[in-house]
């Protein structure tokens, strides 16, 4: 309640020490305003030029309060400033609200702010161009491990076959809006976008829009804002320890996943599986800050698994996903038995087996020409032999 009022707390605060009437003057709202789109999917300018009726008020300096509707925390902000121009951000998804008031002050009112009675007010709606039901749905942005971001969005039901969609993205850091470097596919079609190779500022607004075109007209047009530290899936923690300590405890540790997430911005999930004797297994979560945790071991025959997870704490972050669960560790460790070692021949035979193995085989060829040379069998076996001797020998 507290933080719903404080807005508007902050609006009567601004309000509260001026008039609107000094000595019988009032002072007219600023003219002309206008909403700017550079191109930049909700950051747009907005500009007014000052009453007419104060072109010639040279002895009074002329102020103005701008008020615009923040859709992202459903309440008002309000600044006060000489200029007549100024940039916002914005929903483009919803209507954009505008107004602003003309303050004087000066030795034409005593000293005293006067404030316009009224205000001039804008009003833009969201755009429907497009084909009725084709905005993409389900967009969500994952910053893995914060290395690299991921986009992922789902199709509408009522998509024309063939359709093709587009990312643009754009922030501060960009001149003008810049398109998905490398797109996910699926099933033919896009679905999403990977910035391995595009590096985005964190603790600034990265506007998204995805539009695209069909055999039926073009598609409707998504846009999204979002900080990207807010989007942090934290990697899978891959070094989990178990074991177990004095008066039956078990003691768990693990380490935080490598990367560049500081190891204080890490709050942790452990899942513990306990197996008791008569093969039930009960399952609980466990939140802790630590990197460890000591459980007591009720049975020396019952099995205990761990898998830990991990997200950002909520003082590093506004929202953060879980990460994937470790591989389970459990106590006491299931031990595979190795088979057991056969009859073993020893290496010997298998060298005398070569040995024959060649002599049979040069024996072969050695009567295969003598054959071919037409010699009398009484002379090819005294050969045969006289070869053996001379192959045995030499081996």
């Amino acid at each position: 309640m507290a933080s719903k009022s404080w807005p508007t707390l902050m609006l009567l605060l601004i309000t509260w020490p001026e008039s609107t009437h000094c000595n019988g003057h009032t002072v007219d709202p600023p003219e002309d305003l206008v909403i700017l789109d550079p191109g930049h999917f909700g950051h747009l300018q907005i500009r007014w030029s000052p009453p007419a009726s104060l072109a010639n008020m040279t002895e009074c300096s002329k102020r103005y309060q701008l008020e615009y509707f923040d859709t992202y925390r459903n309440s008002w902000d309000a600044i006060r400033m000489s200029r007549t121009e100024h940039s916002a951000q914005f929903d483009l998804m919803k209507d954009v609200r505008v107004r602003v008031y003309t303050l004087l002050s000066g030795p034409c009112t005593n000293g005293t702010m006067i404030k316009s009675t009224s205000y001039t007010e804008l009003v833009q709606k969201p755009s429907s161009a497009g084909v009725a039901g084709t905005a993409v749905q389900d967009f969500v942005c994952v910053y893995h491990n914060r290395q690299y971001l991921e986009c992922n969005w789902g199709g509408n039901p009522k998509m024309p076959a063939n359709s093709r969609q587009n990312l643009y993205f754009w922030h501060k850091g960009l001149e003008q809006a810049d398109e998905c470097p490398k797109y996910l596919i699926s099933g033919g079609t896009r679905s999403g976008c990977n910035f391995t190779e595009k590096s985005l500022p964190e603790f600034t607004d990265i506007n998204f829009c995805v539009n695209g075109s069909s055999p039926e007209g073009p598609l409707q047009t998504t846009f999204i804002s979002l900080k990207i530290q807010n989007h942090v899936k934290p990697g899978t923690t891959e070094k989990v320890h178990l074991q177990s300590g004095p008066g039956k405890q078990l003691q768990l540790y693990w380490e935080s996943p490598v990367g560049r997430i500081p190891g204080h911005c890490l709050e942790w999930e452990v899942e513990h599986k306990q197996e008791g004797p008569d093969g039930k297994t009960a399952s609980k979560l466990i939140s802790t800050r630590q990197r460890n945790i000591t459980l007591p071991s009720n049975h020396d025959n019952e099995k205990n698994c761990f898998s830990v997870r991990s997200k950002l704490h909520k003082y590093c972050a506004a929202n953060s996903f879980w990460s994937n669960w470790s591989r389970p560790t459990c106590h006491p460790e299931k031990k595979e038995v190795a088979p057991e070692p056969g009859y073993m021949v020893p290496i010997y035979v298998y060298i005398a087996l070569a040995i024959i193995a060649i002599l049979v085989l040069l024996l072969c060829v050695v009567a295969m020409k003598i054959w071919r040379q037409g010699k009398k069998p009484d002379s090819l076996l005294t050969t045969l032999a006289r070869n053996s001797v001379l192959t045995a020998a030499e081996a």
